[in-house]
């Protein structure tokens, strides 16, 4: 399943994409909401009816009007917060060795990551990490 953000009108919208088509989650299911974060708050919940929803169009189940004219947003517009993970192991085992000093320890023992700048997120983009990260933050 892919999600996406998206605008028409300037209103912001969830949707999902599905064979180079969007589809407003909400008009297919009143229950989910009509916005990224929202939809995120929502937890494993919304994420089974939202998955619903994709197979019922993939299978022909369901057939709700495509969006047309629209504008691609970042995936989750207007974070609270950002976070990036800090480097392949290799990359960062490669970059020490270079500076001749030992690997870290405890690289593979902790997820590294630091803030970034959440004000800077724009335009169009995966949502991949974004459900991992969430995810385990909702089981913590």
């Amino acid at each position: 399943m892919k999600l996406v953000s998206y605008k028409t009108e300037d209103r912001e919208h969830l949707g999902v994409f599905v064979n180079g088509h969007i589809y407003n989650l909400n008009s297919c299911d009143k229950q989910l909401p009509d916005e990224m974060n929202a939809f995120l708050q929502g937890g494993e919940v919304l994420m089974e009816r939202a998955k619903k929803v994709d197979a019922e169009i993939k299978s022909g189940a369901l057939s709700p009007k495509e969006e047309v004219f629209f504008e691609l947003l970042a995936p989750v517009p207007h974070p609270a917060s950002c976070r990036d993970g800090y480097a392949f192991r290799q990359h960062v085992a490669a970059a020490r060795r270079n500076r001749k000093v030992d690997m870290i320890a405890e690289f593979d023992q902790y997820p590294i990551f630091y803030f970034t700048n959440h004000n800077a997120i724009q335009g169009p983009g995966r949502l991949n990490v974004c459900l991992i990260i969430l995810k385990s933050s909702i089981s913590n």
